[in-house]
């Protein structure tokens, strides 16, 4: 059974880092797109940042300049560097391997079972 499982959510100040982590489990994602999504309650799940097998990335504009997506695929871990975080990026982060860079897929979505931001004064 495929599984994603991510660790690193907490709680952080405005102006704070936290990474985020993902290791993926009984199969290799390294052909598939691996990333991130995130949702706060009553949202939907959007997308903030995705990598391609060979390294291309999507970053969501909210959130450019200040996140930073990268993969081993060696560890079959991708990770999530969020830097200057502000309280709109609180929200449950939710790792995903799919086969588009830019939404979900149905029946080609794989998800982890997410982790919590939060970020506050």
């Amino acid at each position: 059974q495929a599984a994603l499982v991510e660790s690193g959510g907490g709680f952080v100040q405005p102006g704070g880092s936290l990474t985020l982590s993902c290791v993926g489990s009984g199969k290799s994602f390294d052909d598939w797109v691996m990333g991130w999504y995130r949702q706060v309650p009553g949202g939907e799940r959007d997308v903030v940042a995705t990598m391609a097998p060979r390294g291309e990335t999507h970053i969501a504009n909210s959130v450019k300049g200040r996140f930073t997506i990268s993969r081993d695929h060696a560890k079959n871990m991708v990770q999530l560097q969020m830097n200057n975080l502000i309280p709109e990026d609180t929200a449950t982060y939710y790792c995903h391997a799919g086969i588009s860079m830019y939404h979900q897929t149905t029946g080609y979505d794989n998800w982890g079972q997410g982790t919590q931001v939060t970020v506050s004064a």
